[in-house]
């Protein structure tokens, strides 16, 4: 039998090469009512938004194999995932990267570490921003 509620959470694709902070933000936004995904890389990543279709994705800069920029890029370039809202994370807070995390196609940008309500307060604004764009 088919958990219809569970259907209808959001879907969050965590990307971040660290296990331990994948971890603690995909339990803090399963918490907060989310479904959660993860991956470990850029093209991991990559995999994983063509495979799932995620409502917003959390995307680490700083990544192996492909970084998030390339990600994010190659998501943003695609019919298939160019909606999806990318939060870029990063320990990066200096000026010249939130200008190329928007370059690159990132909608939301947070400094990492972050407070875990920090982040779930990202997640609702761009599923908030991304349904309001859907309605038009």
């Amino acid at each position: 039998m088919t958990n219809t509620p569970e259907k209808q959470k959001p879907l969050v694709l965590v990307v971040d090469d660290y296990q331990d902070a994948r971890e603690m933000y995909a339990e803090y936004l399963e918490f907060s009512g989310f479904r959660v995904a993860e991956a470990k890389n850029g093209q991991e990543a990559l995999d994983k938004a063509f495979e799932l279709v995620p409502d917003v994705i959390l995307m680490d800069l700083s990544l192996p194999v492909m970084d998030g920029w390339e990600a994010t890029r190659r998501l943003k370039g695609d019919v298939r995932t160019k909606a999806i809202p990318v939060v870029a994370l990063t320990g990066h807070a200096l000026k010249g990267h939130t200008d190329d995390a928007n370059e690159a196609g990132c909608d939301a940008y947070v400094t990492k570490p972050c407070l875990p309500d920090a982040l779930v307060d990202q997640v609702k604004k761009m599923i908030a921003r991304r349904e309001a764009a859907s309605a038009r």
